[in-house]
């Protein structure tokens, strides 16, 4: 295992974070996309156990959690333990650590009259430099936002 920064923001901890679970077998978050008029919505299947962390959100949107119970540490939030039935607003800026306690569907809805999901995103999140993960890793680390794209 390739040697962790000590970090100096929570920033640097939510990178170094990253880098020790893309050290991990990838598990897989169904992504389904769905848009109604000026409306994306984006729900995520996290799996009981997983560790994931967000990208940056550039906008302030809500979300929903609609199923189970998930840790979220942020600096928005701090650390707090979330339940369904809970609906949220993400403020510009927030980028998030998640433990999935049980299964858990979290879904968000952003405001857009875009309906291709790769812009969509180049809207809503701010660019992620994975530079820290290539090199602890040697492997090309593509975003969770990215793989969960339609084809």
């Amino acid at each position: 295992m390739s040697e962790l920064t000590t970090p100096t923001s929570k920033h640097d901890a939510l990178n170094d974070l990253e880098v020790a679970l893309a050290q991990l077998p990838p598990v897989e978050l169904p992504v389904t996309h769905q848009f109604t008029p000026g409306i994306y919505i984006r729900q995520i299947e996290i799996p009981a156990g997983t560790m994931l962390t967000s990208m940056t959100h550039l906008t302030e949107h809500p979300f929903v959690l609609s199923q189970g119970m998930i840790k979220v540490t942020s600096d928005n939030e701090g650390s707090v333990i979330y339940q369904a039935p809970y609906t949220g607003i993400t403020e510009p800026g927030t980028r998030r650590a998640l433990h999935a306690i049980t299964d858990v569907i979290w879904t968000t809805f952003h405001a857009t009259e875009e309906t291709d999901v790769e812009k969509i995103c180049e809207q809503i999140l701010a660019p992620h430099d994975s530079k820290h993960i290539e090199a602890a890793t040697n492997e090309k680390f593509a975003p969770q936002y990215q793989a969960s794209l339609p084809e």
